[in-house]
């Protein structure tokens, strides 16, 4: 049974075949953490519960000096009854006092997991849920707790109801808060920026708080919703390990807390910087949803959680395990520069090498012919196609491609017609000269009347035009948090846009269930749960240098899963970085994911287009693996020279592994590679270097990789069962 309630001790177990999440309604009717961790039997764990008299206390009334929260582990901490640290729910009624105290009122095991009224959401999976009830201000929080048979995951979220007659203000509206009884932990954090995005960072965790978010109304490049709580023993392959992600795309918060008697919290959620929300009588407001993933294996083990995770109950099923579309995409060919003939050659150019999309990028629209105007004009630009796209789409399916299309449905620029005409509809503060991102400014998704617009002028163009692919981009981030239909209520901005958001990916995903979506923000600077619900692949980053995509792609799999990233082989010297990679190095990177092409094909010679043919025919051999694999990580660029990943099948039959030596040095030393998560009692052969041994013999004794001269060069084995 996945949860059970003792009775007698009032202790909730959640249970997996790994882990056990355990807390319990204390004599006060708190709710009370006890445990998560390794599975362990249902015993009663009131014992471990310790609550002293520590000076500088506050206590419980009626207690004497035996019960403070501030000692307490607590599912659900609020303000203002003797927990000091951070709360998860803050809430300000009539008479505009903050104290609040929720306690157990009741549970009950749904047998189908409820969806969050207007987010996306994990599927499945057995859902406890506890109602909290507040005397003080007549409110009512309900945890949802959700767990699954096969994973060590806990799914948290939680929903605030008003039962009183008047309004109330939520200061605060995390999703969960975990409590642990020692700091001897290392926070793991995705940082990075445009073009940078998802590098790893470990921080030694000190009293007070540790603090990742973002203010963009944005998950962000510059910081992922996620953080992982590691042992400081805790490596790839062992130590204990916790993860937290938040299923969310907006501005948000995760903190790790150490008090002076050395408990450690974490807490996240919405951010609470600039938010606050009015509830009405009657009201509801949900948190967002967040994943919570147990390891004892280390950081691959939690990882590999998180990939089967999304994989099975997060990325869209109709996608999720279908074989991706192989796309050239025409943006670093052309740029704005294009015709219908230009487009057309880059579909001859590509035939027989099984590249079988085309996806036509920024440009095809409005006026557009440059980054500072267009955006918001949804109608195809005759000036520059006089017959539209029909003879693109038309070649593209008689060639036996697939065609795709570029929009970026969240933005609009002062010079369109939709500007003109609507300029109440953009983000902005009247009188005030808004900060230009990109030359463009945000459409307003908190308005009814411009999410139905959006949803109306891209279904047009998806109505009338044979389109197989879209690839969503966002470019900008929010400034000027202001929209005069919300009047005082403009502290809701942030999160009414993102709710204004997901009501438009809900119309036009479920709206066109025979196009791929792909998604993307300035490349991967929204990679998040909630974008990976609508979008089964997200472009990872602009920045497609093999060598910096070797780091990008290694952080971005801490957390999300190969198929999720979109990686395309591009030209040299390589936009972004300017740095030269060898082209079979580039194929061998991109392989690591859902593999395209970003480059001017129309230019191939005849033995580039042969070794592209070669590269897909790789790709092909081994995408089973990209879409359902086990990935283990064996060497990371951003702190050695190396790079190594390797992906193994299920039944252990099939591996393959990339390695990349970034710099070449003369008389170095031997780099030895052991794969991981084979069989051990198993024979293997690894073709490359026509050698037959046992599964033990590779992991442990490993084998020599020899790169030749040059630098960035890479090396690919595939390993199969005997």
């Amino acid at each position: 049974m996945a949860i059970y309630f003792d009775k007698q001790t009032k202790t909730f177990y959640l249970e997996s075949k790994q882990s056990t999440y355990a807390f319990r309604v204390n004599e006060f009717g708190f709710l009370n953490h006890l445990y998560f961790g390794k599975k362990i039997a249902r015993d009663d764990l009131c014992y471990s519960v310790h609550v002293q008299d520590r000076g500088q206390e506050n206590f419980l009334p009626g207690c004497g000096r035996t019960h403070s929260l501030n000692q307490y582990y607590n599912e659900c901490p609020t303000i203002g009854r003797s927990d000091y640290r951070e709360s998860m729910i803050a809430l300000c009624d009539a008479r505009y006092s903050r104290v609040s105290e929720l306690k157990y009122a009741s549970h009950k095991v749904l047998s189908a997991k409820p969806e969050i009224d207007g987010m996306p959401s994990l599927r499945g999976g057995k859902t406890l849920a506890v109602t909290l009830k507040d005397e003080y201000n007549n409110s009512e929080v309900i945890l949802y707790y959700t767990v699954y048979d096969e994973l060590p995951v806990i799914l948290r979220r939680a929903e605030i109801v008003n039962k009183g007659k008047q309004a109330l203000k939520i200061d605060r509206a995390y999703s969960f808060c975990l409590d642990l009884d020692d700091n001897n932990w290392e926070a793991l954090t995705l940082h990075g920026a445009w073009a940078r995005e998802r590098f790893i960072e470990r921080t030694p965790l000190h009293h007070g708080i540790f603090t990742i978010d973002s203010k963009r109304c944005s998950s962000s490049g510059q910081l992922n919703p996620f953080m992982a709580l590691c042992r400081p023993n805790a490596d790839e392959n062992s130590g204990e390990v916790i993860g937290f992600n938040l299923v969310y795309s907006g501005s948000y918060a995760i903190k790790a807390q150490v008090n002076q008697f050395e408990y450690l919290r974490v807490v996240g959620g919405i951010n609470d910087y600039d938010f606050e929300w009015e509830l009405k009588s009657g009201e509801k407001f949900s948190t967002p949803e967040a994943v919570m993933v147990y390891s004892d294996g280390g950081i691959g083990k939690m990882s590999r959680t998180f990939h089967d995770l999304y994989r099975t109950y997060l990325i869209n099923p109709r996608y999720v395990d279908k074989p991706r579309p192989i796309v050239i995409n025409n943006w670093e060919a052309t740029y704005f520069n294009f015709d219908t003939k230009k487009l057309c050659d880059i579909i001859d150019s590509v035939k027989g090498t099984g590249i079988d999309t085309l996806v036509l990028d920024d440009g095809w629209f409005g006026e557009r012919n440059n980054d500072k105007c267009g955006l918001g004009d949804w109608f195809i630009n005759y000036n520059k196609l006089p017959d539209g796209l029909t003879p693109i789409i038309e070649h593209a399916h008689k060639n036996g491609m697939k065609f795709g299309l570029w929009f970026e449905p969240e933005m609009i620029s002062e010079n369109s017609d939709l500007y003109r005409a609507h300029p109440d509809w953009a983000i902005q503060v009247p009188g005030i000269k808004p900060c230009p991102g990109r030359d463009q400014l945000i459409l307003d998704l908190t308005r009814d009347d411009v999410v139905n617009y959006v949803i109306k002028v891209v279904s047009d163009i998806l109505d009338n035009n044979d389109i197989d692919y879209v690839k969503w981009d966002m470019n900008r981030t929010m400034t000027e948090n202001y929209s005069e239909h919300l009047g005082k209520n403009n502290k809701e901005m942030h999160h009414r846009y993102i709710l204004g958001l997901y009501k438009i990916c809900e119309a036009l995903v479920n709206g066109y269930p025979h196009i791929f979506f792909e998604g993307c923000a300035s490349g991967g600077c929204r990679f998040d749960p909630a974008m990976l619900y609508y979008f089964p692949q997200i472009w990872t980053s602009d920045d497609t240098d093999a060598y910096m995509r070797t780091m990008i792609q290694y952080g971005t799999s801490i957390v999300y899963p190969l198929s999720a990233m979109s990686c395309h082989v591009s030209d040299c010297p390589n936009h972004q970085t300017h740095r030269t990679t060898p082209l079979a190095s580039r194929a061998d990177v991109a392989h690591l994911g859902a593999t395209g092409y970003e480059l001017d094909t129309t230019k191939f010679s005849d033995d580039f287009r042969v070794q592209v043919k070669e590269q897909v025919e790789a790709y092909k051999k081994m995408e089973n693996l990209v879409l359902f694999g086990d990935l283990y990580r064996l060497g990371c660029s951003q702190n050695s020279n190396y790079f190594a990943e390797q992906i193994v099948s299920k039944d252990k039959t099939l591996s393959h592994i990339t390695v990349m030596r970034a710099l070449a040095y003369p008389n170095f030393t031997i780099y030895r590679l052991y794969p991981k998560g084979l069989d051990e009692k198993a024979t293997y052969h690894v073709e490359e270097l026509d050698l037959t041994l046992s599964g033990s013999t590779l992991m442990n004794v490993g084998f020599i990789v020899h790169f030749g001269g040059g630098d960035f060069i890479t090396r690919t084995f595939t390993i199969k069962k005997v």
